[in-house]
C-alpha cells in the first residue's frame, strides 16, 4: 500500500481552473476543446505590442500562430509524457493536450509584420504599431 499526501488546496485550484474554462468569455469551439490555457502577459511600448506566452516542453512546430480579421490566434500541442515498462506515474500534474489563445489586434497593430520566437519555454509574439500617417499638403487644381 502506497500513501499519498492529502493537498485539499490542489481540490480547489482544480476547481478553480475548470470554472474559468466554462465561464471564459472565448466562446469558440477551439477554445472550448483546448485542454489548457498557458499564461500570458502583454506589453506596450512606443514601437508595438509584446505578448508572452509560458508554454514549456511545446515543441515551437506544434505552434501555429495566425493573423486574420483584426484577430491573432495562437494555438498548440505538448505532447503528454508516457510511462514505460519499467516505470509507472505516481502522480501526474503537468498539463497536456492542446492550447487555443485568441486575442484582438488594436487598429494600431501592423498585422503583417508580426513576428514569433520561442526561447526558453517562452513564446514572444512581437507586434509592431503601424506608422502614423503623416500630414501631407494637397494641391488645389483649377479647372477652367
Amino acid at each position: 500500500m502506497s500513501l499519498a499526501l492529502y493537498q485539499p488546496y490542489d481540490l480547489i485550484q482544480q476547481l478553480n481552473g475548470e470554472m474559468n474554462r466554462l465561464f471564459s468569455a472565448s466562446s469558440s469551439a477551439e477554445a472550448q476543446a483546448s485542454q489548457w490555457r498557458p499564461a500570458v502577459d502583454i506589453r506596450e511600448s512606443d514601437a508595438g505590442f509584446a505578448i508572452v506566452l509560458d508554454v514549456p516542453g511545446v515543441d515551437p512546430a506544434d505552434i501555429e500562430i495566425t493573423a486574420d480579421d483584426g484577430e491573432l490566434v495562437i494555438q498548440g500541442k505538448r505532447e503528454a509524457s508516457e510511462s514505460s515498462e519499467t516505470e509507472t506515474f505516481c502522480k501526474v500534474e503537468r498539463v497536456s493536450g492542446t492550447f487555443y489563445r485568441r486575442f484582438r489586434l488594436p487598429d494600431t497593430a501592423n498585422a503583417e509584420a508580426i513576428a514569433a520566437t520561442s526561447e526558453h519555454g517562452v513564446l514572444t509574439v512581437s507586434i509592431p504599431k503601424q506608422e502614423k500617417a503623416q500630414p501631407r499638403k494637397i494641391a488645389v487644381s483649377v479647372n477652367s
